[in-house]
């Protein structure tokens, strides 16, 4: 064979590419709306975890409920009968982030705007009210509602049809790393020269009885009964689990030389992506934790940026005994142990599909106000944990580059890089 044809394909890099963070909305247990989830996060407010009657019987009979937030008068009844909760929350902070970046959907050049936002389940809620009514009732009771309502890119068709976005519209999913694989697409789309301006995030409400059996069968989550606020205790020794938790987290991503044009305020930079797979397992992440490595050392590179320019992380942080294990010996290998890395799932829950979204939403707050979040419930900090993680209290520092990352399902890892403007 000829050596050329055969020598391995290196492509050029792409030259760094700064998207504009514009706006934030964020829809979460800890609070509603930016200032409220701000608040809430980094005061380490407890989640409401109050034990749930239609989990009775289940060794987790709790989650991390958004309680603050009536769709139906923030909607209209009418409005929210249209879809399922998950679409529900991320219209609500899609609101959020076009006010926030200054936007008017009635003046803005719709071809031009994009909406890319992930789930893991769609509408798993209405899905199992149907199926009980199919049991139940027979195939007449049966809503026509259904294949609308369930799918996973109802967030982003309800998003797209209450803002009347006529540019790109899509779903990720890509399990618990879904909200942060959007962004990267979105941060792609606009370096593409596809859009000047794109909605994205996450969106997620799985809190059904049928996810969270499945997940006691698999033992991923946590069965602390007696002290659910506390349930979730990421990078702690008596880790045992997850919380499902609910919400959605959305940015207004632009391109800068339109958010430039236009005066906009900045928040923030997504100045890199990366995504990779790890063919490991279905369930468990790669023991080495070399894809979600790949994952992150690929944003760097796309950033332009070192492992010596970052000063935070929000890790994925589950609370599980080997993801956090496998995360933190990942970051020390490749980030050292000088950025402070929190874990905001123990006052947010694991949000599966929405965690990206409302993490990454976090991360830019975090820059804005240069405040770590606390990993709240870290009582005893576990000694094989090789990094500094922020407990209890939230602290004030200096950084100017922060990191987000996610695991998924599948082996579906992402990273994303985030600077000051």
């Amino acid at each position: 064979m000829n050596a050329a044809v055969a020598a391995p394909y290196r492509r050029t890099p792409l030259a760094p590419f700064a998207a504009a963070v514009t706006g934030v909305g964020l829809v979460t247990s800890a609070g509603t709306g930016t200032a409220a989830a701000w608040h809430g996060v980094t005061e380490g407010l407890a989640p409401s975890a109050a034990p749930r009657s239609e989990l009775d019987g289940l060794p987790c009979d709790f989650f991390y409920s958004v309680t603050d937030c009536d769709p139906g008068a923030a909607l209209g009844v009418a409005t929210q009968r249209l879809m399922d909760r998950f679409a529900q929350l991320a219209v609500i902070a899609a609101r959020e982030a076009v006010a926030d970046a200054g936007l008017d959907p009635a003046v803005w050049d719709s071809g031009r705007v994009g909406v890319v936002i992930g789930s893991a389940h769609g509408g798993l809620p209405f899905y199992d009210e149907q199926a009980a009514a199919l049991t139940a009732r027979g195939p007449r009771r049966v809503s026509p509602k259904l294949a609308p309502l369930s799918v996973v890119n109802g967030a982003a068709s309800s998003v797209s049809l209450d803002l009347g976005v006529h540019g790109p519209s899509q779903a990720v999913s890509t399990a618990c790393s879904s909200g942060t694989v959007a962004i990267g697409t979105a941060h792609q789309m606009l370096r593409s020269g596809a859009c000047d301006i794109v909605i994205t995030g996450g969106a997620e409400s799985t809190c059904t009885r049928l996810l969270i059996a499945s997940a006691c069968s698999l033992k991923a989550v946590s069965t602390r009964r007696e002290d659910p606020a506390a349930a979730c205790r990421p990078f702690d020794t008596h880790r045992d689990g997850f919380v499902v938790g609910e919400g959605a987290g959305l940015l207004v991503l632009e391109h800068p030389d339109h958010a430039r044009a236009r005066g906009a305020t900045v928040r923030a930079h997504v100045n890199g992506y990366g995504a990779s797979s790890d063919a490991h397992s279905a369930v468990a992440p790669d023991p080495e934790g070399l894809g979600i490595e790949r994952a992150l050392r690929t944003a760097l590179a796309d950033a332009g940026l070192s492992p010596a320019d970052v000063g935070h992380v929000n890790a994925h942080g589950t609370s599980t005994l080997s993801n956090d294990l496998i995360e933190a010996t990942m970051l020390r290998r490749v980030l050292g142990d000088s950025p402070l890395v929190t874990s905001t799932k123990a006052m947010t829950g694991h949000t599966l599909g929405a965690a990206g979204g409302i993490e990454t939403a976090l991360t830019v707050l975090a820059l804005q106000h240069q405040l770590v979040p606390p990993t709240v419930n870290l009582d005893a900090p576990d000694p094989q944990i090789p990094i500094d993680v922020v407990a209890k209290e939230a602290r004030a520092a200096a950084f100017d580059c922060a990191v987000k990352t996610s695991l998924g399902f599948g082996g579906h890892n992402a990273a994303l890089v985030l600077t000051r403007p």
